[in-house]
């Protein structure tokens, strides 16, 4: 028993001096520590103060909130890794690090599309390439924007659905912004008979578009006759209206219609519709008024 007593008293000993030696590098790991948490909390409210006394519009101020907070979970990270290697603990860390390397391979395989959709909204409240209300094209789907959120976009479509589209196939494809200039082109497309003066169906069409109650002066309106149709003379007109919304557009294409059409009937210009004609006077062909047409009984 007084062996076992006597042998014990070498391991607290020893215990004792290792505590002893230990302490300065707890106490030093600690202040560590504490002083990148202090660091990251001051960084944070710093940020938070500025964004609020800019003014910034409210997606910017919640982009500064995200990239305040990734600032500070990489300050106590730092953090945490030094007061690791003041202990000693070097060997923990490279465990901790690798387990972490696997899991966030796995986890980026798992997430690997949130992950892009997350960047790509991040990027469009930067970039800002549209806002809410505009008229816009997203992948295919046309329609105004409801709300640019961190994964998806939604946009309203034209039959009244709300549509939601991941927003890394915006950043993937083109997109088309139709607001940004209040701005947009009507391009109207028809054809005349081949018996109309050409002449006179560029000059009535134009005066008849200048008369569209949205039409913009300037840019002036094009006219151009684009081919020779197997039944008609093919054109095109177009010209700029104000447009805030897909109604402006609508209105500006029916009212242009509208008065063509009318102005068409008075000036006697026909527009063009599908017609066949029979010609027998072909080499080869048999004039059908040669011989009396006989009706049998």
């Amino acid at each position: 028993m007084r062996e076992d007593i006597s042998n014990l008293f070498p391991i607290l000993k020893k215990w004792d001096e290792t505590a002893l030696d230990f302490l300065p590098k707890i106490l030093l790991a600690v202040i560590v520590l504490l002083l990148f948490y202090i660091l990251a909390k001051i960084i944070r409210r710093y940020s938070a103060k500025v964004s609020t006394k800019t003014r910034l519009q409210k997606k910017q101020v919640d982009v500064a909130k995200f990239v305040s907070t990734i600032i500070y979970i990489l300050l106590i990270a730092v953090g945490i890794i030094l007061s690791l290697e003041i202990l000693g603990l070097e060997s923990m860390l490279t465990k901790l690090l690798a387990g972490a390397g696997i899991i966030g391979i796995i986890a980026g395989f798992a997430f690997k599309d949130i992950a892009s959709n997350l960047f790509a909204g991040l990027l469009l409240n930067i970039q800002k390439p549209f806002k809410d209300d505009d008229w816009v094209s997203l992948d295919g789907k046309y329609g105004s924007i409801l709300k640019i959120g961190w994964i998806t976009t939604s946009i309203k479509s034209i039959s009244g659905q709300e549509v939601y589209v991941p927003n890394q196939l915006i950043y993937n494809s083109t997109f088309t912004n139709y607001s940004t200039f209040n701005q947009r082109r009507v391009i109207l497309k028809t054809g005349v008979s081949y018996g109309d003066d050409l002449d006179k169906v560029k000059q009535v069409t134009l005066e008849e578009i200048q008369q569209v109650k949205t039409f913009l002066a300037t840019p002036g309106p094009d006219f151009y006759f684009t081919e020779i149709g197997s039944y008609s003379y093919n054109f095109e007109v177009r010209f700029w209206i104000n447009f805030i919304t897909q109604t402006d557009y609508l209105e500006a294409m029916s009212e242009a219609i509208i008065r063509i059409k009318k102005r068409f009937e008075q000036e006697n210009i026909s527009i063009a519709y599908p017609v066949q004609t029979l010609d027998f006077g072909v080499k080869g062909g048999v004039n059908i008024f040669d011989k009396p047409i006989e009706v049998q009984k």
